[in-house]
């Protein structure tokens, strides 16, 4: 299989055949959000949006990867779910 890039590999995410479990969303979603944004910036959700303060919790952790960094980290992520679920 040729390298695919950024763009291709996240385009097949949402194609997956089953879907990843909500740590592996979180991984996929905070380093896409890390690649494509940068640091999180924005204001934690407050205590009752579960979802959104695991989503923002998730990112804040991967402040100061760099977008390349955070690109990489998410193709080789990626390729273990295309193993894992299709």
């Amino acid at each position: 299989m040729s390298e695919l890039s950024f763009e291709e590999t996240a385009s097949k995410v949402r194609k997956l055949a089953k879907d990843p479990n909500n740590e592996e969303k979180l991984e996929l979603y905070s380093l896409y959000k890390q690649a494509t944004v940068g640091d999180n910036t924005t204001k934690k959700p407050g205590m009752l949006d579960f979802q959104g303060k695991a989503k923002w919790e998730a990112w804040n952790k991967k402040k100061g990867t760099t977008s390349e960094e955070a690109k990489t980290q998410y193709i080789e992520f990626a390729k273990k779910m295309f193993t894992k679920y299709n």
